[in-house]
């Protein structure tokens, strides 16, 4: 099996221009489009449809590993990390600490050069313990090969399937050095294209033990905000790769394998980007819900963990609202808990399930 950088033309990537074209002006109307209505909104908005992508960056980035960060603490650090006025923040694992400082690095700083120290950097805060599970592997340098080549696999042991296997890693200062000097050089390549260029580049040199997916990902999302030349982030890529994840890999393994024409990879890249714009819309319908729904129910006069919770609510509480999960989530006893849910019920704010007893839950007006 050869792979694309076994080839005599790696890294001269090519593809069919008119193929790609019509689809990419289409993709960038929509962007503007996007981005002119959610610059429209008030800062408050705004700074909550920034937060709620960030977030969802950074959730679905990890989930397509495998790996489940906490929402609440993951929507805190990015909070406070940005500076945003929310209540009820909690606070976070060193871990979830280290991926949001990755991807606000990438993001919020996007017109900084990259570089192999701030990749190491983005590494190092990936991998706090310098550890991948129970592996001890090399963090904030290049991979060494010192196990074996570099391969990405799946199945039981014994029965592996190799999907792919990246360059030796006596290769890798100067496949990176190409890499970086490509990402930065100010050319005429369209910057969502260098987007979908700059993923499938990096991940297939596959430069460290582990994390390369994540970082690549944060280097698409860098090359975004640039073609966006904001830092203000309105959709989320990663959370519709994690939705296709098994086409994702499926395209990378299929680009890896062919030749330097990455026709496939550009047109899938393209159709996922159009469709997380449709998440986007998802947001800001969400957003202004919201916003719709403290102008009809003020905040004057409830408490503050009425408060909490309510917004909890708002932005996509999992499962149903019981006695038990109010006490817990505002840390108060249950009679208090219950105090303040007979409250909202009796103010309209919240409706009460029929079903009576212990597991009586309650939910939102418009959730009927």
């Amino acid at each position: 099996m050869r792979y694309i950088h076994q080839r005599d033309d790696w890294p001269r990537f090519r593809w069919d221009e008119l193929q790609i074209g019509s689809k990419l002006t289409e993709v960038r109307h929509r962007q503007g489009r996007l981005t002119g209505r959610m610059e429209a909104l008030g800062f408050g908005l705004r700074d909550e449809a920034i937060l709620r992508t960030l977030t969802q960056d950074v959730l679905k980035s990890s989930e397509i590993e495998g790996e489940i960060l906490d929402a609440e603490q993951v929507r805190s650090s990015i909070a406070r990390r940005m500076g945003l006025d929310v209540a009820g923040l909690v606070p976070s694992d060193r871990n979830v600490e280290g991926v949001v400082e990755m991807m606000l690095d990438a993001t919020q700083n996007f017109d900084q050069p990259l570089t192999a120290a701030r990749l190491f950097d983005w590494h190092a805060a990936l991998f706090p313990t310098g550890r991948s599970g129970m592996t001890k592997i090399t963090v904030g340098g290049w991979r060494n090969d010192e196990t074996g080549p570099m391969q990405v696999v799946s199945g039981p042991i014994g029965r592996e399937r190799v999907h792919y296997e990246a360059p030796v890693a006596a290769q890798l200062d100067t496949e990176m050095q190409a890499f970086l000097a490509w990402f930065d050089d100010a050319s005429s390549l369209d910057p969502v294209i260098k987007a979908a260029i700059a993923h499938i580049w990096f991940v297939t040199i596959h430069p460290f033990d582990d994390g390369n997916g994540r970082i690549g990902r944060a280097i698409s999302d860098m090359a975004m905000a640039r073609s966006d030349r904001s830092a203000q982030r309105f959709y989320s890529m990663s959370a519709q790769i994690r939705t296709e994840r098994k086409a994702y890999y499926d395209q990378l393994e299929a680009n890896q394998k062919g030749d330097l024409d990455i026709t496939g990879w550009l047109t899938w890249f393209l159709d996922c980007l159009d469709r997380a714009f449709d998440g986007a819309e998802e947001t800001l319908a969400a957003v202004l819900s919201k916003a719709k729904f403290w102008e009809k129910y003020s905040p004057a006069g409830l408490n503050a963990r009425q408060t909490q919770i309510l917004n909890r609510l708002l932005d996509g509480f999992e499962g149903k609202l019981t006695n038990a999960k109010y006490a817990k989530l505002a840390k108060t006893s249950s009679d208090t808990s219950l105090r303040d849910l007979n409250d909202l019920v009796a103010r309209g704010i919240l409706h009460k399930a029929p079903a009576g007893g212990r597991g009586t839950s309650y939910h939102l007006p418009e959730d009927d």
